[in-house]
């Protein structure tokens, strides 16, 4: 019986800082080693461990986060860092339109307000190549993207209509436990505008910009390189300071597991 009872303590000690290491309303995604789809040149990237948040940063949450910091409310923020479409579905600084659910994702967020926001959480923005690791993944599989099913569902959402007003968590989770990454909105990364840059820091032989001509999207191997294609798009199209009915984001956070 003592025996039991130290064994039983034993394993607390030893398990309880593991068990407890995950930051609540996020995920641990344990990183590798895959190869993005930037379009014929795809080369190997090299993801560490992380922490995702499980759902998108909220209008509820956004409202907490303006009364706590005042200079972001809509009517105090500074112009260099949002355009004047930033915060436009709301009523007021602190009040959403009648038309706008607390719980829907929140949009119309400039990359300066959604980097700032997650700094002030202890948290990141994530890079293109997090985002797009946990996002490749479907509710059994953590590279779906072979997968016809994984890849119709994407495309139906890109010509589905008003999706970023609908409420987060109820499309069903991935592999990892993360919810709407995609059929929601598009999200915010830390180097979303890296597509701009040379290809140099992935050892690409041509430069990004080669994403975007017709020649490399008729040189894709695979038609699942589309939804690709239209997020890197997208992505390259912005500047920090836009702000769009359909772009939210979530935070991340380097993970204290090696």
């Amino acid at each position: 019986m003592k025996n039991q009872v130290f064994m039983l303590v034993f394993t607390l000690l030893v398990f309880q800082p593991l068990i407890f290491a995950q930051s609540k309303g996020m995920v641990s995604i344990k990183g590798s080693r895959y190869i993005p789809l930037y379009g014929r040149d795809s080369t190997v990237v090299e993801v560490n461990n992380f922490e995702i948040d499980i759902y998108p940063v909220t209008n509820a949450d956004y409202v907490n986060f303006v009364k706590k910091y005042p200079r972001w409310q809509k009517s105090k923020v500074i112009k260099l860092f949002a355009d004047a479409s930033y915060l436009s579905n709301w009523k007021s600084d602190l009040e959403l339109k009648d038309s706008e659910k607390p719980d829907s994702p929140v949009t119309y967020i400039s990359w300066f307000a959604a980097k700032d926001y997650c700094e002030c959480q202890g948290k990141r923005l994530p890079t293109v190549d997090e985002w797009e690791y946990v996002a490749m993944s479907d509710e059994t599989t953590k590279d779906a993207r072979n997968k016809a099913s994984y890849n119709q569902q994407i495309l139906a959402w890109y010509e589905a209509p008003r999706s970023n007003e609908n409420k987060i968590g109820q499309h069903q989770k991935n592999v990892w436990g993360v919810h709407d990454l995609h059929g929601l909105v598009w999200e915010w990364t830390l180097d979303f505008n890296s597509v701009l840059i040379t290809g140099e820091s992935r050892k690409d032989v041509d430069k990004d910009s080669n994403l975007f001509c017709g020649s490399a999207a008729l040189n894709a191997t695979d038609l699942m390189n589309y939804a690709a294609f239209m997020r890197y798009a997208i992505r390259g199209s912005l500047k920090a300071k836009y702000s769009m009915k359909n772009l939210g984001f979530r935070c991340v956070k380097d993970s204290d597991v090696k």
